[in-house]
């Protein structure tokens, strides 16, 4: 019996109504079914436990309804049992290949996905309706994904998308195959031959251009998204992608049409907004694109490229003052992107604003970024505010990363001697004209009051003396 979409409304109402009545009602196995499949859809497993068990109550036989108790087992992880009761049902419809899919599921949750593969294959042998197995086919292809098996996916993605043209999340997945494969020539010629039959499909257009795209062939990829266009003008996906091809043609006023056709499709979007300033900068309609990497930030407060976008701008322009205005409201926003702390660092040393400079270094450490650049910084500050100890300590750091490096010997040789601690001053100094003397202007540079210095002088002078 088919059920109209106010029909299941009805149902819905009832069972609701008497749940909450505790009335015993009277539902049909398909009404159940249907009462099922919507809670499961929503998420509310409760409540399609709930009309299983009533349903079983009033339906003891009927297989669909334990082919869903099934489901709700394999969400709790009840895995034993769920083969009970697939058991049990398979005895009594050894050719229900509904009960192979679900003995699939079980299987590949379990993450025996090759058994769940061959069950999959049982089942399509035992299909009555071969035009209608591209579900099956691509349960059989997101297995050998699991798998890593990418050409064995492909195989059947085809057959799925062969079955029925029109299922799009397959011909997404064979491309993504050949993406992960690296066989953008073969994802061009497979789409190429598929659009042969379908002309008019936008996405395979637009999975053609995003190939053409990834070769940096552009001016195939632009006539690609051109006919996704014209297949779909609604199609939002293309004019950013044409959009993007378009300002690698450094065709900066067509990218702007482009993006703009988006923001009046549908609701703006945070990276149309952002492309848009970009190739306003390009342009040099810096009024333009200062006020679309705003709205960017507006449209989306989390994008870190809109902030670093701003920040940039006005770092570029040398404007020092907003930069920091605007890195600061940035990592207030997030106060653990590595990117909005390393800009503060920037920005505040540029400013000449030291201590902040120095927590804006640190800062980046502790989050995991442990470039060499961010510790000399760091090590440099900690030496110019005096704080030679704190130097050390962070340079001592740096050289478990980076060990045997040169740039850091000649900061701890300059600290130690500093310090009054000549014996490890020597020892790092010596290393360091021994890894790279040419690096010895760092001494210069950093500790001019030692570069007159007797010893200090001599190790140098005699490393160069040696290296002549």
């Amino acid at each position: 019996m088919q059920y109209s979409h106010d029909d299941e409304n009805l149902s819905l109402t009832r069972f609701e109504s008497m749940l909450k009545t505790n009335d015993i009602l009277f539902f049909d196995s398909s009404e159940f079914e249907n009462i099922i499949h919507h809670y499961l859809e929503k998420g509310k497993i409760a409540l399609a436990k709930r009309a299983i068990k009533l349903g079983l109550e009033q339906h003891p036989t009927s297989i669909n309804l334990r082919l869903f108790k099934i489901e709700i087992l394999v969400i709790e992880n009840k895995f034993s049992e769920a083969n009970d009761v697939l058991e049990m049902l398979h005895n009594l419809e050894p050719t229900n290949e509904e009960i192979f899919i679900q003995k699939a599921n079980v299987l590949s949750k379990q993450d025996l996905h090759e058994e769940a593969i061959d069950t999959l294959l049982i089942a399509i042998s035992m299909s009555s309706t071969p035009n209608d197995d591209a579900d099956l086919y691509a349960l059989v292809g997101m297995e050998y994904l699991f798998l890593d098996k990418f050409d064995n996916a492909i195989v059947y993605f085809k057959k799925c998308l062969e079955t029925d043209t029109s299922d799009y999340s397959a011909l997404h997945n064979i491309v993504y195959c050949y993406d992960f494969l690296n066989k953008n020539e073969e994802a061009i010629e497979y789409l190429n031959n598929f659009l042969d039959s379908n002309p008019y499909c936008e996405v395979a257009w637009h999975q053609l251009g995003r190939q053409y795209f990834t070769l940096k062939e552009y001016a195939k990829a632009n006539a690609a998204f051109d006919f996704a266009i014209i297949s779909d003008d609604t199609f939002v996906g293309a004019y950013i992608e044409k959009g993007k091809v378009l300002e690698k043609l450094k065709q900066y006023e067509d990218a702007i049409e482009n993006y703009k056709i988006t923001l009046a499709l549908e609701d703006p979007t945070s990276f149309a907004l952002l492309r848009i300033g970009h190739c306003y900068e390009k342009l040099g309609h810096e009024e333009l694109a200062i006020q679309f990497f705003k709205k960017t930030v507006d449209e989306d407060p989390l994008l870190d490229k809109g902030w670093i976008a701003i920040v940039k701008f006005y770092m570029k322009r040398l404007n020092f003052q907003k930069a920091l205005y605007f890195v600061n409201k940035a990592v207030n926003i997030d106060g653990d992107n590595v990117l909005y702390w390393k800009l503060y660092a920037t920005i505040n040393k540029r400013l000449n604003f030291l201590e902040e400079a120095e927590r804006g270094y640190k800062r980046t450490l502790d989050l995991g970024n442990y470039e060499l650049e961010t510790w000399l910084n760091r090590a440099d500050i900690l030496t110019a505010l005096g704080e030679f100890d704190a130097a050390v300590f962070n340079l001592i750091q740096a050289a478990e990363f980076y060990s045997e490096n040169a740039e850091i010997e000649y900061r701890l040789g300059g600290l130690y001697f500093s310090l009054h601690k000549i014996e490890e001053g020597r020892f790092h100094l010596k290393n360091a004209v021994q890894l790279n003397n040419d690096y010895s202007f760092i001494i210069t540079e950093l500790f001019p009051s030692l570069e007159e210095k007797p010893m200090v002088k001599a190790i140098i002078s005699d490393s160069k003396k040696t290296s002549n």
